[in-house]
């Protein structure tokens, strides 16, 4: 009989040092999105499920847990991803003319975890910009986007880059069965030669040789001038090269800590993202910190057509690589109903100190925090001292 203590699998209770470092780390990243401009929003944890999936693809549909509405026989779904939701604000609720700057922090759920170590439950912090086509918003994000890691106290970041368009370009008026299809994108995101070439034959030669470079198109930011050389000329492609260029140039002049890669083969999201999209990751690590990118028309089954860019990042795994240490420094002082004392313990408090009382015959038991001072009666008042 399984112990009912137990949680399901790849869900975990938070315990109090990391729940601080996560709660740090959650209004440090909001005060960068703030900063910035960007308005906090908090949708619901349960929607309609048409709503939540509405232009997502199955992908999402298969990690949305669903149930039955008691009030009004509907299906609804537990969000896995936050961004639909906030298209929806965007579009219907704030329904504004101009530029919409957003974020939002909540948990979401999935029916199947990403990866073996991998929580089912994420904490999803994000940042989006609506209604602004041009390279300034995808600049604007990606700076947002390394300033929020970098604020996380998380350094050597490494930003890869890599654009929707650029197969979109090389497929552009080629048909091919929905089977094929996936075969073609599994191929390329495994980068696997083997795979890849079964996947293109009886294409065009000329597609099919180029399908096949985009397995070496991935490196440094000299990638981006082989690529000029081995695909095709396509509009789609040339506006994906030269965006990616310029978004690199732009980033790296504020960010000169940051090495930046191009992954041409990256079809991560691929139904999802319109243009140039970045993951950002520590150097040495494999493991993905931040995932963004454009998604122009998100909004469109909302009934509003809408440019769109924007982040996320689970914040566990990256309060785990943060500099925010989570155990604070405390006062501690001793429980009692002396009119002076409790003056002195709300006044500390009021002051932004953390002060611990001591209950009777626990006077020892200070674990998560650091308790570097005390408050102690010196003559006819209460001071503090340090440990």
């Amino acid at each position: 009989m399984t112990s009912a203590w137990l949680l399901p699998e790849h869900l975990a209770d938070v315990l109090p040092h990391q729940a601080r470092r996560i709660e740090e780390l959650r209004r440090s990243l909001l005060d960068v999105a703030r900063s910035y401009g960007y308005e906090l929003v908090m949708p619901p944890l349960l929607e309609h499920l048409e709503s939540l999936l509405s232009g997502t693809g199955s992908e999402l549909d298969l990690r949305t847990f669903k149930l039955v509405d008691q009030l009004s026989g509907r299906t609804l779904g537990v969000r896995a991803d936050i961004t639909p939701q906030v298209a929806r604000i965007d579009a219907h609720l704030l329904n504004r003319a101009g530029v919409t700057r957003l974020c939002y922090c909540g948990p979401v759920l999935h029916t199947r975890p990403a990866g073996p170590v991998s929580t089912r439950e994420p904490l999803q912090f994000g940042a989006e910009i609506y209604g602004h086509a041009g390279l300034e918003a995808d600049l604007e994000i990606g700076h947002l986007a390394i300033d929020s890691l970098k604020r996380a106290g998380i350094s050597d970041l490494v930003m890869d880059l890599a654009d929707a368009r650029v197969l979109r370009g090389l497929l552009d008026g080629v048909v091919l069965p929905a089977a094929r299809l996936q075969a073609l994108h599994s191929a390329l995101s495994a980068k696997d030669p083997g795979a890849l070439n079964d996947a293109t034959t009886g294409l065009a030669e000329p597609l099919r040789l180029a399908l096949i470079s985009l397995l070496d198109l991935y490196g440094g930011v000299e990638v981006l001038e082989r690529a000029r050389t081995a695909l095709p000329r396509h509009t789609l492609i040339d506006a994906a090269l030269a965006d990616l260029r310029w978004l690199v140039d732009h980033l790296a002049a504020q960010h000169a800590g940051v090495t930046f890669s191009i992954d041409l083969a990256d079809l991560s999201g691929y139904a999802y993202y319109s243009g140039a999209k970045f993951a950002l990751y520590t150097s040495g690590s494999v493991s993905t910190l931040l995932r963004g990118g454009r998604y122009d028309d998100v909004g469109a089954v909302f009934g509003r057509s809408r440019s769109a860019v924007g982040f996320s990042l689970d914040l566990k795994p990256v309060a785990e690589l943060s500099g925010h240490e989570g155990r604070r420094t405390a006062i501690k002082a001793p429980w009692g109903e002396q009119a002076g004392l409790l003056a002195a313990v709300r006044a500390l408090r009021e002051q932004g100190n953390t002060v611990v009382c001591m209950l009777p015959g626990h006077e020892h038991e200070t674990d998560e925090f650091d308790c570097d001072r005390e408050l102690i009666a010196v003559a006819d008042r209460w001071v503090v001292r340090a440990l």
